[in-house]
């Protein structure tokens, strides 16, 4: 099965992410940025449902560009989820090589279909 890492500050939103996909994927979730970084570099996921705001010293945009940037990393799916729904947020989202913007709230089922269709 492939594995998901989910990565949101809100314990709630990363529960009901991982209800929706355990007949599709494994997951594992990470609180924050940074400790999501540090488990990509240890055993990199199939993909990645990434909140862009969050606490630590680094935003979900910043790993996406990170993990984007790394040729060892790139291929790696990343879905970014968020609250910010401007299209500017969006756009910029899609510039550091996001492979697909929700818009909080979402529809976990659209999600899963994505990412059953585009990621794994």
């Amino acid at each position: 099965m492939k594995k998901l890492l989910i990565v949101d500050d809100q314990v709630n939103i990363r529960r009901m992410i991982c209800l929706a996909l355990r007949d599709h994927f494994s997951t594992v979730e990470a609180d924050n940025a940074d400790s999501a970084y540090t488990m990509i570099l240890a055993e990199p996921p199939t993909g990645i449902v990434l909140d862009v705001m969050m606490p630590g010293s680094m935003n979900g945009f910043q790993l996406c560009q990170r993990i984007k940037s790394d040729p060892a990393l790139r291929a790696i799916h990343v879905v970014l989820i968020t609250a910010c729904g401007q299209v500017a947020d969006q756009e910029l989202g899609r510039s550091l090589g996001a492979d697909a913007y929700f818009v909080k709230p979402f529809s976990p089922l659209a999600l899963v279909q994505h990412l059953t269709r585009s990621c794994c």
